[in-house]
């Protein structure tokens, strides 16, 4: 019965919230890695293009919201959420025209397009804060829980109670799905095979008659759906604050070149490494070892490795080793 109990204290602590934040850094990095991929530069605006994408849900969300219309248990964002991405993908492919074009044109080097990339940040983190202000921003609707702790209470009779969000099911499924579509889009379509071409060997995919700008507007349309969503998911599931997206900057650049940058599979794979990381090390296992632990011998103190202000400092030293001892990443991506 103690190890039931342990069991679903570890899940409720570690193991659901790990594969939610997972799944949306795993949507976060699939966003970086497409763009190094394709056009070669490491994106720094991609976490306030999820702010901008989350914000355009957001504000549509409350729209919505303020007619009555809403999804019965299911969050009202989800109905807004292809407003937000058609928004982000007219707001990125018009910072390519605007911005990224003409250093394509002039074939800068790739750190330029990073400078460039981290101007065009500040810029869309100024933007988003302006429009929607710089707190914290609540838009959730419909029913908190799909499981709650007192029912499981009264259904098992144990001690501890599992309780997993609405949220953190959505974010799963939906993190599942986009997956499946994007790989599927990828290796099963025309346009897909063209822009992994363009991706493996640039000259030779233009000498074979692809087209380079349908392929650059193609990734700018999938990196906006899958950030804008990534954003939503993440505002839904703990709470939409501009700052934050920017924050997770980090967590997001570690997964995919964790996962090896521009292998969209590693992409998926860094981002459970890195959420996984900061949730147990973050984690205070007293409750658990307490189960486990004969009277005893069971922990006085919180037994927590990292205090939670720092769990962005896993991150950057997870980033730090593999950058050291394996740059191409546990997928064997491109260098960085």
């Amino acid at each position: 019965m103690d190890f039931l109990n342990a069991l679903v204290a570890l899940s409720n602590y570690v193991l659901i919230p790990g594969m939610a934040y997972g799944s949306q850094l795993a949507l976060g990095a699939l966003g970086v890695t497409m763009v190094y991929g394709i056009l070669r530069f490491s994106n720094f605006a991609h976490g306030d293009t999820m702010a901008f994408g989350a914000m355009v849900t957001v504000l549509m969300t409350w729209w919505l919201q303020s007619l009555g219309v809403s999804l019965g248990p299911l969050p009202t964002a989800l109905l807004a959420l292809p407003v937000g991405i058609a928004v982000c993908i007219g707001m990125l492919l018009a910072t390519d025209r605007a911005v990224y074009h003409f250093y394509r044109e002039k074939k800068a080097k790739p750190v330029i397009l990073v400078i460039v990339s981290m101007g065009v940040m500040f810029i869309m983190n100024g933007i988003v804060r302006f429009i929607i202000g710089p707190g914290d921003q609540r838009f959730l609707d419909g029913e908190r829980f799909l499981v709650s702790a007192r029912d499981f209470k009264t259904m098992t009779g144990l001690q501890e109670g599992l309780a997993i969000k609405t949220t953190q099911a959505i974010t799963v499924v939906t993190a599942v799905i986009v997956v499946a579509a994007l790989f599927w889009f990828l290796n099963r379509t025309r346009a897909g095979k063209s822009m992994r071409a363009y991706s493996d060997n640039e000259d030779l995919a233009l000498l074979s008659g692809i087209n380079p700008e349908r392929v650059v507007m193609l990734t700018w349309i999938i990196v906006a759906a899958l950030a804008t969503i990534a954003g939503v998911l993440y505002g839904l599931d703990k709470t939409f604050k501009p700052f934050t997206y920017f924050q997770l900057l980090l967590p997001i650049f570690a997964a995919a070149i964790v996962g090896g940058l521009g292998s969209p599979l590693g992409a998926i794979a860094g981002g459970f490494v890195i959420a996984f990381s900061e949730v147990t090390i973050t984690y205070a296992w007293k409750k658990v070892l307490g189960y486990l632990m004969p009277e005893s011998l069971a922990p006085d103190s919180l037994m927590q490795l990292l205090s939670t202000d720092y769990k962005f400092a896993v991150s950057f030293t997870i980033l730090l080793i593999v950058l050291l001892f394996r740059p191409t990443g546990l997928f064997k991506g491109k260098a960085v």
